[in-house]
C-alpha cells in the first residue's frame, strides 16, 4: 500500500464520523463565519472554483452558495459518496468527483482553488503546489484554510489515527507537525505565487472555544491564506 493509499483509506474508514462532526449540534452561526471567510477571498462575481480535497464537501457547498462554479475533488470515495448527498437539493449544486489533490489531473482550467484541512495532510507540498499553478489561470487565486493542529506532534501509534499517519507517512507530510502557520506561507512564496497573506480566522476560534471544536480536537487559531499566480 502506497502512502497515500494509506491515507485515503484512513479517510475513507473516518468519513461518517467525519461529516458528522463538521455538521454537529449548537454551532448555527458557524455557516455564515464561513460564508464572511470564503466571500473575502473570492470575487463578488461567479467563477470556476477547484476546492482540493474536499472531503465530504464543506467548502465547495460554502462556495456554491456564494455563487460560484465548484469542482470539489478527493481520492476517498466514501467522502465524495458524501459531499453529493450533502449537496443534493441545491440550486448550484458543485460537481463532485474523484481524484488526487497532491496530483490534480482535471480537464481546463480554474479561476480560484480553495482547500479547508488540506494543507497539513498535503503529501510533498513542495511538488503539489507546484502542480496546482498548472490549473490556474494567469492571475489566478488561491484560497485555503488551515492551522498548526499538532504543534506538540502527532499522536503516537495508538488507535485508527496513529496507524495512519505512521512514520513512513509522517515522512512525507512536512506541514503535519509544523509550529506554526508559517512554513505553510512561507510554502507558498517559494512556490513563486506572491501576493501571499495570513489572515488569522479569531470568530472561529471564539466559535470552538464557545460550542466545543470537533471530537478529539483543542480550539485552535486557523488562518485563511491567500496568494496569486502572476499574469
Amino acid at each position: 500500500m502506497s502512502v497515500q493509499q494509506q491515507i485515503t483509506t484512513y479517510w475513507d474508514d473516518r468519513a461518517p464520523a467525519y461529516d458528522a462532526a463538521q455538521h454537529r449540534p449548537g454551532r448555527d452561526a458557524e455557516a455564515d463565519l464561513w460564508a464572511d471567510v470564503w466571500s473575502s477571498a473570492l470575487p463578488a462575481d461567479p467563477v470556476d472554483v477547484l476546492d482540493l480535497g474536499t472531503g465530504s464537501g464543506h467548502a465547495a457547498i460554502a462556495v456554491s452558495r456564494l455563487g460560484h462554479r465548484v469542482t470539489g475533488l478527493d481520492l476517498s470515495t466514501e467522502m465524495v459518496r458524501l459531499a453529493r448527498r450533502r449537496a443534493g437539493g441545491m440550486a448550484n449544486p458543485p460537481r463532485f468527483v474523484v481524484g488526487d489533490a497532491a496530483d490534480p489531473d482535471l480537464p481546463g482550467t480554474f479561476d480560484v482553488l480553495v482547500s479547508r484541512y488540506l494543507l497539513w495532510t498535503l503529501r510533498e507540498p513542495e511538488a503539489a503546489v507546484r502542480r496546482w499553478q498548472r490549473l490556474l489561470r494567469p492571475g489566478g487565486r488561491l484560497a485555503m484554510v488551515d492551522s498548526a493542529w499538532f504543534p506538540g506532534g502527532l499522536p503516537g501509534a495508538e488507535g485508527p489515527f496513529g496507524a495512519a499517519y505512521d512514520d513512513r507517512v509522517r515522512r512525507v507530510l512536512p506541514l503535519a507537525e509544523a509550529g506554526s502557520i508559517e512554513p505553510t506561507a512561507d510554502l507558498l512564496r517559494d512556490s513563486g505565487l506572491v501576493d501571499v497573506e495570513v489572515t488569522p480566522l479569531h470568530a472561529l476560534l471564539e466559535l470552538d472555544r464557545e460550542t466545543g471544536a470537533a471530537p478529539g480536537h483543542e480550539p485552535r487559531l486557523q488562518h485563511l491564506l491567500t496568494a496569486r499566480l502572476p499574469g
